[in-house]
C-alpha cells in the first residue's frame, strides 16, 4: 500500500511533523505501508522562512510549492490514501483538497494538532501577511475520509463536520529519543523551556514572575528554541535547538515549564512541551489549559497553575526539594510511557490507514 503524505515543511525540520507522524515511518514500513512525502516548502525556503528579508526567495518558494502540488495531481492515482498534515497549501482556499476528495475521489486522512480554524497572525514572517484562509479547515474536515486530532478539544470540533474522527495524541519516542532519566541531584537548579519562536510569547509573558522568583531563589533559566529570545533575564542561557543534541539539552533542566494564555487557540495545543519534559523524568509545571490538565496529574507528576501565586509556590517547592523533583519525575515518565508514547499509540496510528 502506498500513502502520499502532503506536509508543510521538509522532513526532520518541524516539531509538529516529528511528533505527529515522522516517528511512525518505520512502523508504517514494517506494516507494508510505503509512505511518500512531498513538502510544500522546500529546504532552501525553509532555512529563510522565519528570517527577515529574502522576500524574493520566499515568493519563489511559494510558487514552487504550488507547482509541486499541481504536478502531483497527475500521479495521485497510485496512492490508496492521501495523508494531509494541517493543509495542502499554507495560503488560499482548499483547492487541492477539493480536487483530491471530490474530483479524484481520494481518501484523505486529515491530521492537525492546533486549533487552525482560528485565525492567527504573526509579525515576523511573510506567509502570515498573506491570506491564510483558516476557514478552509472545516471544509477539509468535512471532505476527509478520516480526521486525526491531537486532543479531545480538536476532536470535538471535528465531530461537528465528520463522524470519522480519531483521537491521535501527540506522542514521544521513549525508547530511541527520550530514554534517559534526569538525575535531580545537581548543585544548581535549572528551570527550562523549549519551543519554537511562534510560542516564545508565552514564555515572555512568564518572565515577570520568573524575575520575582529569581530574587528569592537560586536558579538558572535555559531556553531551547530555533531563534534567540528578545527578552533579558538575569541568568539565562539560550540553546539553539538541534535534533542531534535535543535529549541532552533537555536533560540540563531540573524543571520544565509550559506557560500558556487561556483562550480558544491554546485549548487546541497538544502539550508536547510537557510530554518532552516528563518523558525524561523532568517534572512539568504548566498552565492549567486544555490538554495540559489531562497530561499532568496535579501534585503527582507535575503541577497545574492557574495564577502567578501558583507558579511561584510550585516552582519554589520544586527548587528546594530534589527528592520531590525525582519522585515526580519518575511518575511523569510512567505517565508518558503508558499513555503518550509511540509504542502505546502504535495500533491507534495504524488504524488511520484502514
Amino acid at each position: 500500500m502506498k500513502v502520499l503524505f502532503l506536509i508543510p515543511y521538509p522532513l526532520n525540520s518541524a516539531p509538529s511533523q516529528r511528533f505527529r507522524f515522522e516517528q511512525y515511518i518505520n512502523l508504517l514500513k514494517i506494516n507494508n505501508i510505503e509512505p511518500v512525502f512531498q513538502s510544500f516548502i522546500g529546504v532552501k525556503t525553509w532555512k529563510v522562512l522565519y528570517l527577515n528579508g529574502n522576500l524574493y526567495l520566499k515568493i519563489a518558494g511559494l510558487l514552487s510549492g504550488f507547482f509541486k502540488r499541481l504536478s502531483l495531481l497527475f500521479g495521485v492515482s497510485k496512492y490508496q490514501y492521501v495523508f494531509i498534515h494541517r493543509e495542502a497549501s499554507p495560503v488560499g482556499p482548499p483547492i487541492f483538497e477539493w480536487v483530491l476528495a471530490k474530483v479524484l475521489k481520494k481518501k484523505i486522512i486529515y491530521d492537525f494538532d492546533d486549533a487552525i480554524w482560528i485565525a492567527q497572525t504573526g509579525k515576523e514572517n511573510f506567509l502570515t501577511k498573506v491570506v491564510k484562509n483558516p476557514g478552509k479547515v472545516n471544509k477539509i474536515i468535512k471532505w476527509s475520509y478520516k480526521v486525526s486530532c491531537g486532543n479531545s478539544y480538536l476532536k470535538n470540533h471535528s465531530l461537528k463536520f465528520n463522524k470519522n474522527v480519531v483521537l491521535n495524541p501527540t506522542t514521544i519516542d521513549c525508547e530511541s529519543l527520550h530514554f534517559k532519566i534526569k538525575d535531580q541531584n545537581t548543585n544548581k537548579v535549572v528551570i527550562g523551556w523549549t519551543g519554537t519562536h511562534s510560542t516564545m510569547m508565552y514564555l515572555e509573558h512568564a518572565i515577570p514572575f520568573l524575575r520575582k522568583l529569581y530574587v528569592a531563589q537560586n536558579f538558572k533559566l535555559i531556553v531551547i528554541s530555533n531563534l534567540k529570545p528578545n527578552f533579558a533575564f538575569p541568568e539565562m542561557e539560550f540553546v539553539k535547538w538541534n535534533e542531534h543534541t535535543e535529549q541532552e539539552d533537555l536533560l540540563r533542566m531540573n524543571i520544565g515549564i509550559m506557560p500558556l494564555a487561556d483562550n480558544e487557540w491554546t485549548k487546541g495545543k497538544c502539550g508536547f512541551k510537557a510530554l518532552q519534559y516528563m518523558a525524561l523524568g523532568i517534572p512539568a509545571v504548566v498552565s492549567s489549559v486544555g490538554v495540559n490538565a489531562e497530561i499532568v496529574d496535579q501534585g503527582i507528576n507535575g503541577f497545574l497553575c492557574e495564577s502567578e501565586t501558583d507558579w511561584l509556590n510550585y516552582l519554589t517547592d520544586l527548587i528546594n526539594n530534589a527528592q520531590l523533583r525525582s519522585e515526580m519525575g519518575k511518575k511523569a515518565r510512567e505517565k508518558v510511557v503508558n499513555n503518550y508514547s509511540v509504542k502505546s499509540n502504535q495500533e491507534n496510528f495504524l488504524s488511520l490507514f484502514s
